[in-house]
């Protein structure tokens, strides 16, 4: 057992042994204190151990399940896959094909899938022989598949020694706002949200485990917004993790006072850059919000802005277990908590991880993202742009739910724009990019600008099955409309 597995573990016995009858986890209808915690964990141990396999994948909603399995594979020194349920059937299927998963716990929904892969069901297992060599790193813990631009998920493996490092740096960046009580908003698939759980265990809080059918949240990215601020209501957690579309839908419902921002004691937000002027109108609400950075290969959070050490519109300065540095291009370079490899490729040998972000560092630390290499493009004046950077301006503004910017080669820079609502009048869409170019220097700004007829979807392949933006098929789709020098920005 690696030491930070030790002491997580050992960290969990003292809660069972000191304050057992503390609350440890809030599912839908029941609660968990800690001695029954660690009691139900040593127990799944000992049920995994009798199957004698050697990777287990979750396809369990958020709940009170899903975390005792997630911890009794870790300690058990197994691999664990979570199975996203925003991915679709025949992404999961290839997750399970390609880490030879021989058992998995699912939610009853995933009966036809499983049996279409191959598994039969026998109690509370499903299960599967595979043949061949396995294709996972040694020590490999975790098992993380990121879908990227392609759609094709591809998994990251990780030790228990860095994902459990990361989560007692969590813990400790959150421990001045002393927050006793964690909810997950995201899937537990999520790797963020997975290890801020291990972080408020880690503390002794109490974590909320509500379904995402409770929490009002279907797929990647649907939302019921009364159904989940009822569901926070009600719950009253002090910490949350946020990506800035949650973030946005928080700012402003306590806005127009349906949510109460001052029970929150530390919201960290990220997955995506979060535009100013939002991140302005959270503080005048007085809404806790830290950005951060991170990414599933570096084991999730590399930097983040903590209470003592804040800085609106940066990410934070790198967490003490790690070391970031800037190439000459100004790509972010990690050094610590790296993955082990990617499942069927080569163990990695390089110390730094070339991030594909790129950065720059004020004379405090503190960490700017300036969006990914590979997205920025050159406009015909010879200025490098980020489209990222000036699609979050975008679309946190309220009336734009989805854009993309291209201006490769380009005089002005074209946006492809599809309104919050079906209601929003191009004025509406006009001013809402007006508001945007004020806070971007002029070589970024949108001069040129058309409204869709149809929003991106993975339906119409021009998003990831996490809702990223396929930037190339869209430029291929709509190449005509952004290359034309005489289009209209009422068009």
């Amino acid at each position: 057992m690696s030491p930070e597995m030790e002491r997580f573990k050992n960290t969990l016995r003292g809660h069972a042994q000191r304050r057992g009858h503390a609350i440890a986890l809030w599912g839908d209808g029941s609660q968990l204190d800690y001695a029954t915690l660690y009691a139900e964990v040593v127990y799944r141990q000992q049920r995994l151990r009798e199957e004698n396999a050697q990777v287990v994948a979750l396809a369990l909603d958020n709940g009170i399940e899903a975390i005792l399995w997630d911890l009794a594979a870790l300690f058990e020194g197994l691999t664990c896959v979570i199975l996203p349920g925003f991915f679709s059937q025949a992404q999961r299927r290839h997750c399970l094909e390609q880490s030879q998963a021989e058992r998995v716990l699912a939610e009853p929904g995933f009966d036809v899938e499983l049996r279409a892969a191959g598994y039969r069901h026998s109690g509370e297992f499903w299960r599967r022989t595979f043949d061949g060599p396995g294709r996972m790193p040694a020590g490999t813990a975790k098992l993380t598949f990121t879908s990227g631009t392609t759609g094709t998920p591809k998994g990251v493996c990780l030790s228990a020694e860095n994902l459990l490092r990361v989560a007692r740096e969590l813990e400790q960046a959150s421990q001045p706002v002393e927050a006793r009580h964690h909810l997950a908003l995201l899937p537990l698939a999520i790797l963020l949200e997975n290890l801020g759980c291990y972080a408020a265990l880690y503390a002794g809080a109490m974590v909320s485990l509500p379904s995402q059918k409770t929490l009002g949240i279907q797929g990647a990215s649907g939302v019921e917004p009364a159904r989940l601020l009822s569901c926070l209501a009600e719950r009253r957690a002090q910490s949350l993790i946020l990506v800035p579309q949650l973030l946005l839908l928080l700012v402003t419902a306590a806005e127009q006072k349906m949510f109460n921002p001052h029970v929150l004691r530390f919201a960290a937000v990220g997955g995506a850059r979060v535009s100013h002027d939002l991140l302005q109108r959270a503080q005048r609400l007085g809404l806790p919000v830290y950005e951060g950075y991170g990414l599933s290969e570096c084991a999730s959070v590399v930097c983040l802005n903590r209470p003592q050490a804040h800085r609106a519109g940066s990410v934070g300065q790198p967490l003490p277990h790690v070391q970031v540095r800037l190439a000459e291009d100004g790509e972010v370079l990690i050094k610590g908590s790296t993955l082990l490899g990617y499942l069927g490729e080569p163990p990695r040998t390089s110390q730094w991880w070339p991030s594909g972000d790129l950065g720059e560092f004020d004379e405090d630390g503190f960490l700017y993202l300036r969006g990914r290499k590979k997205h920025q493009f050159v406009t015909s004046f010879g200025r490098n742009v980020n489209p990222e950077w000036v699609e979050a301006e975008l679309t946190q503004g309220g009336d734009i739910a989805q854009a993309f910017v291209y201006g490769e080669a380009m005089p002005h820079n074209h946006a492809l724009l599809w309104p919050n609502r079906a209601d929003c009048s191009d004025q509406a869409l006009a001013l809402a990019v007006a508001k945007a170019n004020d806070t971007l220097p002029d070589y970024a700004r949108v001069h040129r600008w058309t409204r869709l007829d149809q929003p991106f979807s993975a339906a119409n392949g021009l998003l990831t099955a996490n809702g990223r933006p396929r930037r190339e098929a869209i430029v291929e789709q709509y190449r005509a409309l952004l290359t034309d020098p005489v289009q209209s920005e009422e068009s």
